[in-house]
């Protein structure tokens, strides 16, 4: 679509252009004013005159590494909304990432404080949750499942959904998986996850489900996720899961064995400062 010129007065190349019905993009930023305070105030104008002439949306595309911008963008209050890989054109060398940010008029205006809270949220690190259960038999035996995605067994259970408690989680992943109801016990062990293949870090939390040697009786496995279900000791757990996995069973077996009180905390499988083998 064709754009809109810059208006009169206002310095620098930096223009508006219309995308959609109501949805201006602002373009030409690589001639923002070099100081952070004028460049912020001119992007403040555009956005405002944008919203005066109709629009209910204003969107800015910058290199994701490209913090300076990024920051004067953030100050008018545009909100990153996700990363576009490989987005970027280069002359030499990979395409970059673009980071898309945005503005729509029911934002809180930049400066108050419902504008500072609602950039922090659309900025603060956003960690992913995973919540497992620790079932046994009655010969100490651990329950792990095969799993039809991935070469790796491991615990029952998987990632939080937006706005679901770590207990909810776990009870919808033990439900789904196994076709059963188990109740949620207590918190064993928080373990904090570095990035492993193609994961960035996350956090662990493992509950314990209780002793139920009937279960492979009982269940109802959801078969496009899980293949079958074993009762493993960690000799033979530790054939098959992955060695962050064989960690946290050790960690956890050790602490059950002493019946140690409380709630581990692990970094990675294993007692914080404790490196892994």
């Amino acid at each position: 679509m064709g754009g809109e010129p810059v208006e009169p007065g206002l310095p620098g190349r930096v223009r508006r252009r219309t995308v959609a019905p109501g949805v201006v993009e602002l373009v030409g930023l690589t001639h923002l004013p070099a100081d952070p305070t004028d460049a912020t105030d001119l992007v403040v104008q555009l956005v405002e005159r944008s919203f005066a002439d109709g629009h209910h949306r204003v969107e800015a595309e910058v290199g994701a590494d490209d913090h300076g911008r990024r920051r004067v963008l953030q100050r008018a209050g545009l909100r990153p909304e996700g990363v576009a890989r490989g987005r970027l054109a280069a002359d030499d060398g990979p395409p970059g990432d673009a980071l898309r940010l945005g503005r729509v008029r029911e934002d809180p205006s930049p400066g108050t404080p419902a504008g500072f809270l609602g950039m922090l949220n659309a900025t603060l690190p956003t960690k992913r949750l995973i919540v497992q259960g620790l079932v046994r038999d009655d010969q100490g035996r651990v329950l792990l499942c095969e799993l039809t995605y991935k070469r790796d067994w491991d615990l029952v259970g998987g990632v939080a959904e937006p706005d679901e408690t770590p207990v909810a989680s776990l009870e919808r992943e033990v439900c789904e998986e196994l076709g059963v109801e188990l109740p949620v016990g207590d918190l064993l062990a928080v373990d904090w996850l570095p990035p492993y293949k193609q994961w960035t870090d996350a956090l662990l939390l493992v509950f314990d489900l209780g002793v139920h040697a009937d279960l492979l009786d009982r269940a109802v496995l959801q078969r496009t996720e899980l293949r079958s279900v074993h009762w493993c000791t960690l000799e033979e757990a530790a054939e098959h899961v992955a060695p962050y996995v064989a960690r946290l069973l050790r960690s956890l077996d050790d602490a059950l064995m002493r019946s140690s009180p409380g709630t581990l905390f692990l970094e990675d499988g294993v007692p914080r400062g404790t490196l892994p083998d």
